[in-house]
């Protein structure tokens, strides 16, 4: 709020919107969604302002910085805050398949105009892989567990290194969580996991009904990056550092799917 009144805004309230491993929050009366994070987030801020910064200038159905200050990260207190525009939900009702794959189809075109440097999708399965490892930083993952999480990681990864899929820059996760429908259309938030990789890689983050409405989608690498994903996304659940609500709950239930879909891991 301090940081923000300094930027001439008028602040009264802080509504908290969202509150786990980042900190949303909403700015009223002057209508701006605050993202505060630990300076040792390893320069995501800084990373996803550019690429905010970046797809502004196209047709990429993204949510913007607020346009009334630079478009960069404040730094206060040991804490790195960048400041969006606020949109306000229009309804409450799941996007429907074709609307979501259209959307990112859209996304998806507008990325293909950036030109900005970005991790490759192996890079985040690297670090997976290396917290399934540390077993002081996961010491609730069950070694049967561990082992099915990290075989999947880099079983799947390998496999879909050798498919060869024409590679572009990504969401990273662009699941519903991170698609908001706005009285300006249907937007994706949360540009700090973007990577490169092959488009399966993003929509396999969406509804399964989306992944059959995305024009010219590999099935089979489809299905590979979307047991991928769900590797990866189990492993930040048994981070002993993560604060999402009843993430160690979803935890579980990822194991559960992981396994049912690959039922020649034992364990």
């Amino acid at each position: 709020m301090s940081t923000a009144s300094a930027l001439d805004l008028r602040v009264d309230d802080a509504v908290v919107l969202h509150d786990s491993n980042r900190l949303a929050v909403r700015l009223l009366p002057c209508e701006v969604l605050a993202r505060v994070e630990p300076i040792e987030g390893g320069g995501r801020a800084e990373f996803e302002v550019e690429v905010a910064r970046r797809l502004a200038e196209t047709d990429g159905v993204v949510a913007l910085l607020d346009p009334r200050m630079e478009p960069r990260v404040y730094v206060r207190d040991g804490f790195d805050i960048t400041f969006w525009t606020y949109y306000e939900p229009v309804s409450n009702c799941d996007v429907a398949p074709d609307e979501y794959a259209h959307a990112l189809e859209r996304l998806h075109a507008g990325m293909r105009q950036v030109d900005v440097a970005a991790p490759h999708f192996t890079d985040r399965v690297a670090k997976a892989q290396w917290l399934v490892g540390k077993r002081a930083l996961t010491p609730d993952l069950r070694d049967a567990d561990r082992e099915l999480l990290s075989n999947t990681l880099r079983e799947l990864t390998w496999a879909i290194g050798q498919r060869g899929a024409a590679e572009q820059l990504l969401h990273g996760e662009p699941h519903p969580g991170n698609l908001l429908r706005t009285k300006v259309g249907l937007l994706f938030a949360d540009l700090e996991t973007c990577c490169r990789g092959p488009v399966e890689f993003d929509v396999a983050h969406a509804p399964e009904e989306v992944g059959t409405r995305y024009p010219d989608t590999d099935q089979e690498l489809l299905y590979e990056c979307r047991i991928l994903s769900l590797a990866m996304v189990a492993v930040w659940r048994w981070d002993r550092d993560d604060r999402l609500p009843s993430g160690r709950r979803m935890g579980t239930e990822l194991l559960s799917q992981i396994r049912a879909a690959r039922p020649t891991q034992n364990g």
